[in-house]
């Protein structure tokens, strides 16, 4: 079986189906740099329940894209995750971080990017091991809309809807979360 089919199986979207979408997104493109995000989680019934902002410092140094997300919550929890992301192909990237379970594994098409991977979602006292079905679109202007269901045993818990801009869109920074330490 194919990669490619592998990743999408389980969705009702395919990569391929946005390969003239424009504008093409470019992933380590997109994200050498400071980039801004803002975004929302909803439960299963379309409530929000939390809203938080991302400080994201990314390099690409030709063969891996590190992104150091730095996130504040409304109800003032920080938290910080680092990215390493290997590009094998035009379409194919793999990433790890902390509290990613395995490799993520991601196809990009068009200006879109199908990314998959298993986390360690801290819930309560304990953690959940959670999917991430995530897509990205990129938007002309720059803006990119990334939408992810996140599920355990095939069941939606929710999802996630954030919203990404390039630092040298924005005439002055939004926020500055790069000094939160854990």
């Amino acid at each position: 079986m194919s990669f490619a089919v592998l990743l999408s199986a389980c969705s009702g979207m395919k990569p391929e189906q946005f390969a003239d979408g424009e504008p093409k997104l470019v992933l380590e493109e997109y994200f050498d740099g400071k980039v801004y995000a803002w975004g929302i989680f909803e439960d299963r019934f379309g409530q929000v329940k939390r809203q938080f902002q991302v400080d994201i410092d990314s390099r690409w140094d030709g063969k891996q894209l590190v992104l150091d997300e730095a996130f504040l919550f409304d109800d003032g929890e920080r938290s910080r995750r680092v990215w390493t992301i290997t590009k094998h192909s035009n379409e194919r990237y793999s990433g790890t971080a902390a509290d990613v379970v395995g490799e993520a594994e991601g196809i990009a098409s068009g200006n879109a990017l199908n990314w998959r991977y298993q986390m360690m979602l801290k819930v309560g006292d304990g953690e959940w091991q959670v999917s991430f079905d995530d897509w990205m679109f990129l938007q002309p202007g720059g803006v990119m809309v990334n939408r992810a269901v996140v599920s355990k045993w095939g069941v939606e818990l929710g999802q996630v809807t954030l919203f990404f801009t390039r630092g040298e869109a924005m005439r002055d920074a939004p926020f500055d979360l790069q000094s939160v330490t854990q």
